[in-house]
């Protein structure tokens, strides 16, 4: 039976309106004290103290107990029963993909190698069969999934769904993934960029929860960037935004992929680093530059410290554009940790504007290689609508 829509201004309205409110903001910052629950809805303590006792009767929502400076709090979240998300990361070497609750928590979670030159029909094809693998395991189907988020190393047009730029994702070009890997699944798909989705994953709940503005920088086998502002993914009007790899560091430069010269990824992204190694070496990915770096390996290290010099240089004319409070590097190579953060701290301020409060912190990513998908996840939880009336439902 449909239900009533209430009368704009009724007292029911403005109840359902701030049940709303509290579920949204839950599902933007996973788990908050009911004090915090206030400041982020704009609630009084005693509207929010309500809505959670009202929620959690109704098995909405679950609350423990936990303390904030000493004091006992109640601790609130989405009940792990309102369902199951999957977050899903294409990079440029390895598919990862995990399934977690309304909680965030992963439940399940899976990691394979890709040949270089994927295409998305082949990978997508591939991608179905784990999910629908994965939720068995769980007792479950693919169709239990309330919606997947999915993560591709290029950006992704926010208007059509599609890689933007010709040439840096072949084989996934002019094809709508999130509509792709719907007519395979069935349920609701949303794309973003790898940095986007890393990025967001750090806003939401990592090393940036504490900035309004912060600049995700992934470093692989591309370069790339996701920028936050206010809390919120800047992507520009084609999702262009944040594409730092391709800087252009030297206009005489080596070609890259795009079609320029010169451009940052040519001389610190993945390939560039590795082809700077003789066949011999046995540097075939980066996973075998960090080992050699680790083991104290000087040429490893010094390649390592080259490539954070150059991406500070990037760096720096982004923070003179969108003026970050920190900056949070990721990725593959981002796992280098100081061997490539301090020489990226050293060109920031020789290059970058600096302020009164001095230049933005330069942080490690809180989730390392996992940071893309949990971004995924919380994009997917994103397109699920919690009706605090009935059951959930997705968007």
């Amino acid at each position: 039976m449909a239900r009533r829509t209430p009368p704009p201004g009724s007292q029911t309205s403005l109840r359902e309106a701030n049940r709303a409110r509290v579920i949204e903001s839950l599902k933007r910052h996973g788990r908050l004290t009911q004090v915090e629950l206030a400041g982020s809805t704009g609630l009084s303590p005693a509207t929010v103290s309500n809505i959670v006792k009202e929620l959690t009767a109704s098995g909405l929502l679950h609350t423990s107990f936990t303390s904030r400076s000493g004091r006992r709090a109640t601790l609130v979240s989405l009940a792990r029963q309102v369902g199951l998300v999957a977050g899903v990361h294409f990079s440029s070497r390895h598919l990862r993909i995990a399934i977690a609750d309304a909680t965030r928590t992963t439940v399940t979670q899976s990691t394979l190698p890709l040949p270089l030159d994927h295409r998305h029909d082949a990978e997508l094809d591939r991608l179905s069969l784990l999910l629908g693998d994965m939720m068995e395991s769980l007792g479950g189907s693919v169709s239990d999934l309330l919606a997947v988020g999915l993560a591709l190393p290029a950006p992704i047009d926010p208007r059509t769904g599609m890689v933007s730029t010709p040439g840096l994702l072949r084989g996934w070009e002019g094809v709508d993934v999130a509509e792709s890997l719907s007519s395979r699944i069935g349920r609701p798909v949303h794309v973003d960029s790898e940095a986007n989705l890393g990025g967001l994953a750090e806003a939401r709940e990592g090393a940036g929860r504490a900035s309004r503005s912060s600049v995700f920088i992934r470093i692989g086998h591309t370069i790339s960037a996701g920028i936050i502002v206010d809390g919120d993914l800047f992507r520009g009007v084609n999702g262009k935004a944040g594409q730092i790899g391709h800087v252009t560091l030297d206009e005489n430069g080596p070609i890259c992929r795009c079609s320029n010269r010169g451009c940052l990824e040519t001389y610190a992204a993945g390939p560039a680093l590795l082809s700077l190694f003789p066949p011999g070496e046995g540097m075939q990915r980066l996973g075998d530059l960090l080992q050699a770096a680790e083991s104290g390996d000087g040429s490893s290290r010094r390649v390592i410290a080259d490539a954070g010099r150059h991406i500070g240089v990037a760096a720096a004319s982004l923070c003179n554009l969108f003026d970050p409070e920190l900056i949070i590097v990721g990725g593959e190579l981002g796992l280098a940790g100081e061997l490539l953060m301090a020489p990226m701290r050293h060109s920031l301020e020789r290059t970058a504007l600096a302020s009164a409060d001095g230049l933005p912190e330069i942080v490690e990513a809180s989730f390392g290689e996992w940071a893309e998908t949990r971004g995924a996840i919380a994009t997917a939880l994103d397109q699920v609508a919690v009706d605090a009336q009935t059951l959930p439902i997705t968007a």
